[in-house]
């Protein structure tokens, strides 16, 4: 089922005021301050949403949002701006009914911001296409220039719109916007030459000195100091959080996609150039010979820049502001200026020419913007006006007057509006009309606009009257005029009470405004008034060759004369505002309520007085009054129904008939009085609060008793769902026992049968193997008992021959003993007989020696013939017996039986290899132990193998961008490693780059927006300070020409360096994070000298640069000195960087102490 919600659901104090119960003023602002404290800044009166300003990002703005809130009931969600906008655009694009949307407030209190916020979301929710977001871009695009030229710095906002803006945007028949219309009020133009203390002049200004080019402004003849115009304010030209650099770009860019053409742009930056060098003209007295005065300006020379700039004749345009030419009939009369007149046609000319630029800007828009198509268009109108403004100090001149007179105009038509829409609801839904009661505000437009006796009209009828006109005799004349009227109050009229009444001034009238007593001071309201622009300066303006001056000063054209006097600023706005209400009255209002609570543009801050004061003037409390007036709460009967269904027995759980006779039975049964509601045709109407808190509070009671019963419902089910599971799960389990016991049974069984029947075959393989081994032994015995006998004969022949040889070599030796006894028996005669046959003798038995020796050798050949037979003869004889027993076994038996061994080894290898492989990360070192010896080499091999084909595995992964911060890597590797102390730590963190993510986060926009190449790193470093070691936040971006260094907070550009005019890098080789940038010297960016930073980023940063450096064809390589100690260029003095290790004060960080003029000394903690 669904689940509806609605603005009751889950609300902190009362999202809708008509709502609010017991209702009174303080009650009122208790609920702001309750929903403010929340973060809730969006509140409903009826359809009217209440905005307060939280001066903060909130995430109520995203993109799911805008889809949560789309094509949703306006009561359906918590009250947002989003709601209001979709029930417009619906309307609008469904109803066919045109919408205008009102939104006011006081400076500060965010009605811009509200008027964006509609536009944004009705481009998010609007039809898509090429030309549709064309038309949707130049719409939004339209915002930042109209801000640029219309909106200032003021005490209570930084961006305060100083005009009044109405856009009608224009759709089709599909709901896709085709175009628009801008429709502006009032341009506070005496701004351009004055400003408050503590403002500043309009943003174009500053944003073309601070942001154009240094040839733009040679062009334009303009220097970047604003202490050279009189017309900027000192005490305020920068404001933080404005980057007015940035702006300029967003502004040249927006008139760009608006449609503005380059030679239109340079014509308005001349305009505004203009304006700036008019501020410097100043006038000098000079008498003349009939004793009058005159005015002559002292310097010429940015009168002279600014005719160059505007093409008019210096002589032409410095006599209009030394003389005025009168024209009457005929007659023409040329008077002399002094220098308090020549001062105002100054000031006038300087207003005159900004306005009319401004208007034309709107005008030039509207041309780009309008819609094409000539068919009927469905038009939404968004009105961000000024609100109602009371100064307390009394110091309320003719912009308030006039300003609070609009508001006037649109309080009475909100009350008109508001009173006719309940009235047609009433009527369409048949029920009884009651008079309402309300303070009817006519009477107070009546006092300011009437044409006979109302005070615009006498203050027209003052500035026209001829003789000495002051701003007294128009004070005068409302005393003599206004005096019984008891809306005004003066010094002379009838409702002053002055005897009583010292704050009402002499010079001052007090009018009872719908928002409260406002006073005013007539000072300056008959010149506020005239606006008057000297006929010969318009005609000086006309001659100029600059194409745009002509437009703005067409009755400056001799040929068109007109000698009429040109309507009042009060005449010319009092028509635009009828205009307006006219215009408004043609569609259907929606009404947003801006409020500001503080005076500080702080959040969290809700000041009760200064709301109070908002509510008071914006009528809040009347809205909730008349919205109140007839019934307090209205809702369809079928989400009736379905909130309140469950209070009655017969309408719960489901009610099968109209939804209308549900809701009767419904309030019968909870005996709700009748005179507390009413029966519309589609809707019930409700008329005390209390009534619908009533049934809020039984609901609430009822959804309690309800979740009562679903919680005891649910544990009955749940408790009942267990019994029946474990119950089905018994018998799961029973059935499963039975068949497993039975399953038991039969193995057992049959393990038996299987037993017996082994036990009998194996009885039956036992017999006939001891009958085959039988067999077999005695085939074996036969055959070893025939081997032995075979091998006893040879051996008994061998013995015998042995015995043989031996014998005769006993012999041989005995006989050659004998022959050498019987040698020399004979030598020893022949020696006795005669020494004379001694020769003879020894002759002889060298001669038997040797026949004895040979004879000796032919024994023992033939010994050694016959052992050989012998020899032979016995392996002869084994032969024969293995050739016999080689029948009863296998002689490939061995082999096989080692083959297969050896492939049951290998398998059992490579399957515990599988199981035991270690992960794929190339850097894991593990590898199982090597199971067998002879394993070793196939071992070593496999896990060369595997690791190769593991890293081809991994590098297979990788992305172009993961390889290039390998290759970052790498290159750190190179430098850093064994040289300096922080790399180890750097190896297991990624390079990121942008670690700011500056595309994506909005408060670097700005920033994003200005750079030119793409961002290869963007991080958050330390400048350190030369004076004192200190180090500033920066935001550090590289890209592939330039570094540069930006204001952390304000996001400006603090330096940009060009990548050639870096010469190197030095670093420390210890585990801080400080390097030097030093700069080419006599290079530009050279002039404040080297740069001494510190980031947690040291390693990726000093890579990237030379990694940079190394790629690009057209400088050298970046040089990386890694040191303990060098040299640092400060502008004209050079600065030892030392670097030491130590504990320093304030825990592990890094800290840099000046020693002196020359030493900076950087105390690392020591990594033992």
């Amino acid at each position: 089922m669904e689940v509806k919600t609605s603005l009751l659901d889950n609300m902190i104090g009362v999202g809708d005021m008509v709502l609010l119960e017991p209702l009174s003023e303080d009650s009122f602002l208790e609920n702001l301050k309750n929903r403010f404290d929340h973060s809730e800044i969006y509140t409903y009166i009826g359809s009217v949403v209440i905005s307060m300003n939280p001066y903060r990002s909130l995430p109520i703005y995203t993109p799911d949002k805008v889809e949560e809130y789309r094509n949703r009931n306006f009561y359906e969600l918590s009250p947002h701006i989003y709601a209001l906008a979709d029930e417009a655009y619906r309307s609008l694009r469904d109803q066919d009914k045109d919408q205008c949307i009102l939104i006011t407030g006081e400076s500060g209190a965010g009605k811009t911001e509200a008027s964006k916020l509609v536009m944004s979301y009705v481009a998010a929710v609007c039809g898509k296409g090429q030309e549709v977001n064309k038309v949707k871009e130049q719409l939004l695009q339209s915002n930042p220039v109209l801000e640029a030229f219309g909106n200032a710095k003021t005490v209570r906002n930084d961006n305060s719109s100083r005009f009044g803006k109405y856009m009608d945007i224009e759709f089709d028949f599909k709901g896709d916007p085709l175009g628009g219309v801008i429709s502006n009020y009032l341009l506070e133009k005496s701004r351009v030459v004055k400003q408050p203390r503590g403002e500043r002049n309009f943003h174009v200004f500053y944003q073309l000195l601070s942001g154009a080019s240094d040839d733009t402004l040679k062009k334009l003849k303009l220097y970047r100091d604003f202490s050279k115009y009189n017309y900027l304010s000192l005490d305020s030209a920068v404001v933080n959080g404005l980057d007015d650099a940035a702006n300029f770009r967003t502004v040249r860019n927006a008139m760009q996609i608006v449609g503005f053409m380059e030679d239109e742009v340079q014509s308005v930056l001349e305009l505004v150039a203009a304006v700036l060098k008019l501020g410097n003209i100043e006038f000098k007295p000079e008498s003349r010979c009939n004793g009058t005065d005159e005015s002559r300006i002292k310097d010429k020379n940015d009168l002279k820049e600014m005719c160059e700039l505007l093409g008019i004749e210096q002589s032409v345009l410095e006599r209009a502001f030394s003389y005025r030419t009168v024209e009457a009939k005929m007659e023409k009369v040329s008077t002399t200026l002094n220098v308090a007149q020549a001062y105002y046609a100054r000031d006038a000319l300087a207003k005159n020419l900004y306005s009319r630029l401004f208007s034309w800007l709107v005008t030039r828009i509207n041309e780009s913007i309008k819609a094409q198509t000539k068919t009927r268009h469905k038009v939404m109108g968004v009105l961000d006006i000024y609100g109602f403004e009371i100064f307390e100090d009394g110091d309320n001149s003719f912009e308030q007057f006039i300003i609070n007179y609009c508001n006037e105009k649109l309080q009475q038509i909100f009350i008109e509006l508001t009173l006719r829409e309940e009235q047609e609801e009433y009527v369409r839904e048949g029920i009884e009309w009651t008079n309402i009661e309300y303070f009817n505000n006519a009477i107070i437009c009546d006092l300011i606009e009437n044409n006979q006796n109302g005070i615009l009209a006498m203050l027209d009828e003052e500035c026209l009257r001829p003789g000495t006109v002051t701003d007294e005799t128009f004070l005068d004349k409302l005393n003599t005029v206004c005096a019984e009227h008891q809306h005004f109050e003066s010094r002379l009229s009838k409702n002053s009470k002055f005897l009583n009444d010292h704050s009402l001034p002499h010079s001052c009238f007090r009018i009872q405004h719908y928002a409260g007593k406002v006073l005013y001071r007539v000072e300056g309201f008959v010149d506020k008034n005239n606006d008057l622009l000297y006929r010969d300066l318009s005609q000086a303006m006309y001659k100029a060759n600059h194409s745009l001056i002509k437009q703005l000063f067409p009755e400056g054209n001799p040929a068109k004369v007109n000698l009429k006097r040109p309507p009042t600023a009060g005449f010319q706005f009092k028509a635009s505002v009828g205009t307006l209400m006219r215009n408004l009255q043609t569609k259907n209002p929606n009404y947003i309520r801006c409020i500001k609570p503080n005076d500080k543009k702080a959040s969290h801050i809700f000041t009760e007085s200064l709301v109070r004061h908002q509510v008071r003037y914006l009528g809040l409390m009347e809205n909730v009054r008349v919205r109140r007036a007839g019934y307090a709460f209205r809702q369809a009967y079928e989400p009736c129904l379905e909130r309140y269904k469950m209070l009655c027995k017969r309408t719960w759980p489901h009610w099968r008939g109209p939804a209308r006779e549900g809701v009767e039975v419904l309030m019968a049964d909870l005996q709700v009085p009748a005179e507390e509601f009413s029966y519309g045709r589609s809707k019930i109407f409700i008329r005390n609060p209390r009534t619908l808190f009533f049934l809020e509070e039984r609901r609430r009671q009822c959804l309690q008793d309800l979740a009562t019963l679903i919680q005891k419902i649910y544990r009955g089910w749940k408790c009942r769902s267990q019994f029946l599971l474990l119950k089905q799960s018994q018998i799961v389990v029973a059935a499963w026992y039975r068949r497993y016991a039975q399953q038991k049974k039969y193995q057992r069984i049959k393990s038996a049968t299987t037993v017996v029947q082994s036990y009998t075959r194996g009885w039956q393989a036992r017999k006939l193997l001891r009958e085959l081994k039988y067999q077999k032994r005695c085939e074996e015995a036969a055959t070893t008992i025939a081997a032995y006998w075979h091998g006893t004969q040879a051996r008994m022949e061998l013995r015998r021959l042995k015995q043989e040889a031996r014998n005769k070599h006993a012999v041989t030796v005995i006989w050659a003993y004998w022959q050498g006894t019987k040698a020399r028996r004979e030598l020893r005669q022949l020696k006795e007989e005669a020494r004379n046959k001694h020769a003879v003798s020894v002759i002889w038995a060298g001669w038997q020696g040797t026949k004895a020796r040979r004879e000796l050798r032919r024994l023992k050949e033939e010994a050694r013939r016959k052992h050989a037979v012998a020899v032979i003869w016995a392996y002869w004889q084994g032969l024969k017996v293995r050739r016999e027993y080689r029948k009863y076994f296998r002689a490939n038996a061995g082999k096989k039986i080692y083959d297969f061994t050896i492939q049951r080894i290998l398998q059992k290898y490579f399957l515990g290899l599988k199981s035991t492989m270690p992960s794929m990360s190339p850097i894991d070192k593990n590898w199982p132990a090597r199971p067998y010896l002879f394993l070793d080499g196939t071992h070593t091999e496999l896990r060369r193998i595997f690791h190769l084909w593991r890293c081809k595995k991994y590098r297979s992964q990788f992305t172009e961008e993961k390889k290039a911060v390998y290759e970052e890597k790498l290159e750190a590797s190179e430098i850093f490693k064994d040289k300096k102390a922080l790399y180890p730590s750097s190896v297991s963190q990624p390079f990121k780059g942008d670690y700011l993510e500056i595309s994506k986060n909005p408060k670097y926009q700005k920033l994003s927006s200005a750079m030119d190449e793409k961002v290869l790193l963007a991080d958050v470093v330390n400048k350190i300070n030369r004076a004192n070691g200190k180090g500033t936040a920066r935001i550090f971006l590289l890209t592939k020409k330039s570094v540069v260094l930006a204001d952390q907070k304000t996001g400006q550009v603090k330096a940009s360096v060009p990548l050639p005019d870096l010469t190197s890098v030095s670093v420390s080789t210890q585990s801080d994070g400080f390097f030097a940038l030093k700069l080419k010297e006599g290079s530009a960016s050279a002039v404040k000298g080297d740069f001494l930073l510190s980031s947690e980023h040291l390693i990726e940063i000093i890579t990237k640069l030379h990694r940079i450096g190394a790629t690009a064809a057209d400088r050298e390589q970046l040089n990386v000195d890694i040191s303990d100690e060098f040299l640092v260029q400060f502008k004209q003095d050079k600065v030892c960087v030392k670097f030491i290790q130590g504990a320093p004060k304030n825990g592990n960080s890094v800290s840099c102490k000046r020693k002196n003029n020359r030493l900076l000394e950087v105390s690392v903690p020591s990594t033992a």
